[in-house]
């Protein structure tokens, strides 16, 4: 084995020339630009020798450590660690004296084909069974040694822990009061105070251990109690959710896979499953907090280190089992020490108060297993942070998240191509929470150029599951893109911090709950700004908590771009979220499915959630939450609703290209089809036995040929199809190819509309998988109207079969309120049929919910043809999910509804019998099940501008900005 001695100006030479001819090599005298020599150094375990060429060899980080610090101000550095686990007594430090000097660089990489794993872990041994019945085991772990994670088999395995519902006990200002008999045992256990309970409620996941217990009675150990009993979406009196649980009794081990660690006895213990044995498992106890550190001063930062193929495992956060528990607030940053609070903080704080505000510039952040602060030019690439008890890697966070005591002041840091999975934390966690990430009192303390790219970031955030995979708070120029984050409780992606407070003005939401007594009004913007987050693959996220979005911003953030995300499997919540005080986001071609909001703007007249633009934006579920107008003025402009999975091409292209980049992708990874399909139509409506032709076009997205091309199209019963051009066999990458056919629709129609679906499939090979692909297209076929006349302010077709009659339409809304100025519609009526007094009734029998607010019925209007215009305008509508609503406009709004009431029940939607009844300028609205017994929406109202004799009839609005939908109708009479 080869060692070095201590690094002196002789030994110095020495080494050098003992490397020329081995570890120190230059690139050939050829070489267009000449890297420079390049130092190597393998590490190996096992020590031993190995090849010359391979570089100096030895057997531990600490000797690479102090023979890489010698030779980098001569060479590129490159230290290859062998295969193996790497079991480290204390963290690895990494400082400015391990940077790179005189323009070289410092790499840590795994020897090529091979698996370097540093652990902070302890393999546990010598299991034996301790209670045979139950199947636990337990095995010596050293006195004193405590974890709050166990891995087995390389997964993170649940704590003891039992279920209880919130009827079960009381809170109390000091604890709980048991009030289920069942729970009286808890007051026998023994070690009390290592027991915790955990509440997951709207959007925080908090922890609270158990001071003592006697009777009935639980008192907590403060401050956590009380750090967890105030703001919001307390333990106490949380938003939403709240479920407890009771965790790490020994008396909790119920459930195969659970375990207890008694640090007092030095035991662990194991509840196995059946025909189970831990003695021939890998079971790693956690015994460090963390894994790497790498920074050193502002004046003097870490620099120019890359660490590359190296996986990073077993780490444990030990500040919840302390008395200040984790009292969450939100994101992983929580309360950790005490503070002064109302002495009625239980009641007069469970939404926020002023002493509340006086901690908010205190709150501290969960640490990560590896740490970057005070550095510049640190790459991580191809790295795994698994199995980690905490967040995986930390990026310019406050100080009190980095163990060298100096945080922020991270610049020029790149993630990519790594892999995140398993930690009890976020995956990555960039910025500070704190007054100097915002405002720096040094300008060295900046977080700026993060990218974070290509990362597979999936079953992160296990033990504090508030925590979205990825966050970046206070970050000038952070990149985020193509990565695919999956398989949360909470958010995906997260961006920014401050709710608008720090923002130049101040918010004044943040001025009435008192935060500026405690801080400045600043005048100058933060640190975040130009944020790119772009081409992520964001699914399977919001498992536990409904508050927050699958992509989320924070404050105002000039110059970032969201775009070309596709985001899916949500739990139908929100998509693309802008929370208090966001500001100039630009969120385009980004791809949101099965939302049940897919976008929203937390947007209050006390705050600045404003100035933002939602632009080309693809979604085929969910309602649109976005104030726009005065004085929010954020922009929805091109965005399209579309039906089902019919998505357009360039929508299809999102979601092919979004998350890795599809040449890196691995059979493991999100591998969608290479080509995508659409069929559209050449008439959206015909007339019975009319004919339009429907193309069909095949894109490949891909950079390869796709063969054996063939498409087909499904028609609907009584239609015919001619074809017209035929699809290509072959289509080379990038290529795109339209073929067609010519459809006729039956000669004869019996309802007043059918919206018939056609629908192209098409099917490949990409190399040797095969693939399949579909689009639909409709044609309405409508029956003509006999006598009453139609108007659509928006493209609409109309049909009538007798007494029954349809509307297909779509439209943004029929409203003019709140900053809004839609009159898109489709109506079918009767010219001046309604006079002063008059009584105008129909059955909505059937509505497309393209929305809850979707509006189907009656409309009075003096010229139903002058949308925006014309007064005495009222409609009485039916909606999909707010029941039935009574809309008219007042006297300083005219040509636009801007007033109304709605029925008391919100469950009434179509089939729905409506009537609408004028007396003068006097209209009450009224609703119906059955035709006979009415009940009045509201009272009676003025009807403004009303002219003597008004047009009366149906209409119908989508309310949406690109999708139709339809409303059916019968029995319409004006009498």
């Amino acid at each position: 084995m080869h060692r070095y001695p201590r690094a002196t100006a002789a030994a110095l030479a020495a080494a050098l020339a003992a490397l020329a001819a081995s570890a120190l090599t230059a690139a050939p005298a050829h070489a267009a630009a000449a890297p420079g020599p390049v130092a190597r150094i393998v590490v190996s375990p096992q020590g031993g020798h190995g090849p010359a060429a391979d570089g100096r060899h030895v057997s531990t980080l600490q000797e690479a450590q102090k023979l890489a610090r010698t030779l980098s101000g001569k060479a590129d550095v490159i230290v290859s660690l062998a295969g193996g686990t790497y079991r480290l007594a204390e963290p690895w430090k990494l400082t400015s004296a391990d940077s790179g000097r005189n323009g070289h660089t410092v790499t840590w990489q795994a020897l090529p084909g091979e698996q370097p794993v540093l652990s902070g872990g302890q393999q546990v041994t010598g299991w034996t069974l301790k209670d045979a019945a139950d199947n636990i085991y337990a095995a010596p772990v050293p006195v004193g040694a405590d974890s709050r994670q166990l891995y087995v088999d390389g997964s993170l395995a649940p704590r003891a822990a039992v279920s209880i519902s919130r009827s079960d006990v009381k809170i109390t200002p000091t604890g709980m009061t048991i009030v289920n008999p069942a729970l009286d045992y808890l007051a026998s256990l023994p070690q009390q105070s290592r027991i915790e309970l955990e509440s997951q409620n709207s959007f925080t996941d908090r922890y609270a251990p158990v001071q003592s217990i006697s009777g009935s009675t639980i008192t907590m150990q403060q401050p956590a109690w009380n750090n967890n009993n105030w703001g919001y979406d307390t333990l106490a009196s949380p938003f939403a959710g709240g479920s407890l649980q009771l965790e790490n009794s020994y008396s909790f081990l119920k459930t195969a896979g659970q375990w207890y660690l008694d640090p007092q006895a030095g035991q662990l213990y194991y509840k196995a499953p059946s025909n189970w044995s831990p003695t021939s498992h890998d079971i790693e106890l956690p015994r460090l907090t963390s894994l790497l550190q790498i920074g050193g001063s502002y004046s003097s930062p870490a620099h120019d280190i890359t660490v590359s193929g190296i996986a990073f495992q077993h780490t444990t956060w030990l500040q919840p089992s302390t008395s200040a528990g984790y009292a969450d607030q939100q994101s992983g940053a929580f309360l950790g020490s005490a503070f002064s609070q109302p002495s009625d903080f239980m009641t007069s704080c469970q939404s926020g108060c002023r002493l509340f505000e006086a901690a908010r510039n205190s709150w501290s952040q969960v640490p990560a297993a590896v740490q970057v602060s005070a550095a510049r030019g640190i790459t991580f690439t191809g790295d795994t942070f698994a199995h980690l008890g905490q967040v995986g890697l930390g990026i310019g966070n406050d100080a009190d998240a980095h163990a060298s005591g100096v945080g922020l002041g991270a610049s020029s840091v790149t993630v990519s191509g790594s892999t995140f999975t398993d930690d009890s934390g976020a995956g990555i966690v960039v910025g500070g929470v704190r007054p100097d990430a915002h405002h720096p009192s040094n300008a060295a303390m900046t977080n700026q150029d993060i990218t974070i790219q290509g990362n597979r970031i999936s079953g992160v955030a296990k033990d504090y599951k508030d925590m979205a995979g990825i966050l970046s708070t206070y970050v000038t120029h952070a990149v985020i893109s193509h990565n695919e984050v999956s398989n949360l409780a909470y958010d995906g992606i997260d961006v920014g911090w401050g709710w608008g407070a720090n923002d130049p003005g101040g918010s004044q939401d943040y001025r009435n709950r008192g935060l500026y007594d405690y801080q400045p009004v600043y005048t100058t913007p933060t640190t975040l700004k130009n944020t790119v987050v772009t081409d992520n693959l964001i699914h399977g996220t919001k498992k536990v908590f409904h508050d927050g979005g699958s992509l989320y911003n924070l404050s105002a953030n000039p110059g970032s771009v969201f775009e070309g995300n596709y985001i899916h499997d949500n739990q139908h919540t929100v998509g693309l979220y802008l929370d208090e005080g966001s500001r100039y986001v630009s969120l385009k071609n980004n791809v949101i499915q099965d939302s049940g909001v897919w976008a929203f703007t937390n947007a209050g007249s006390t705050n600045n959630t404003n100035d933002s633009t939602f632009d080309t934006n693809w979604y085929n579920s969910g309602a649109t939450q976005v104030a726009t107008g005065s004085p929010h003025n954020n922009i929805l402009t091109g965005n399209v609703q579309v039906s089902g999975d019919s998505w357009p091409l360039a929508a299809q292209r999102v979601m092919y290209t979004a998350g890795i980049e599809p040449a890196l992708r691995t059979p493991a990874d999100s591998r969608p089809a290479p080509a995508g399909a659409a069929l559209t139509a050449g008439k959206s409506s015909l007339d019975a036995g009319g004919s339009t032709t429907l193309t069909g076009t095949v894109q490949n997205f891909s950079t390869g040929r796709i063969t054996g091309l063939k498409a087909g199209l499904d028609l609907p019963a009584g239609w015919t199809a001619e074809p017209v051009a035929p699809a290509p066999a072959t289509l080379a990458g990038g290529a795109t190819a339209s073929f067609s056919w010519r459809v006729t629709a039956p000669s004869t129609v019996t309802d007043p509309l059918s919206n018939a679906a056609f629908t192209l499939k098409a099917a490949y090979r990409s190399g040797p998988e095969q693939f399949s692909t579909s689009s639909t297209a409709r044609v309405a076929v409508a029956g003509a109207l006999t006598s009453l006349r139609s108007f659509g302010s928006v493209p609409s077709v109309f049909g009538q079969q007798g007494d029954r009659y349809a509307i297909l339409t779509g439209g943004n809304d029929i409203w003019g309120a709140g900053g809004q100025h839609f009159d898109e519609y489709g109506a079918i009526y009767s010219p001046g049929a309604a006079g002063p007094s008059s009584t105008l009734t129909v059955k909505v029998t059937a509505q497309q919910a393209v929305d809850p607010w979707s509006k189907a019925g009656l409309v009075l209007r003096n010229d139903l043809s002058a949308p925006g215009v014309s007064q005495g305008y009222a409609a009485l509508v039916a909606t999909p999910g707010n029941g039935v609503s009574l809309q008219w406009q007042d006297a300083t709004t005219p040509g636009y509804l801007d007033q109304f009431a709605a029925s008391v029940d919100k469950a009434v939607k179509a089939p729905v019998w409506l009537r609408l009844v004028r007396s003068g300028d006097r209209l009450s609205g009224y609703y119906s099940a059955d035709g006979a017994g009415w009940t009045q929406v509201g009272s009676a109202i003025t009807l403004a501008g009303a002219a003597a004799v008004q047009d009366a009839g149906m209409i119908a609005t989508a309310h949406s900005p690109s999708a139709q939908g339809e409303a059916d109708f019968s029995d319409f009479q004006v009498s």
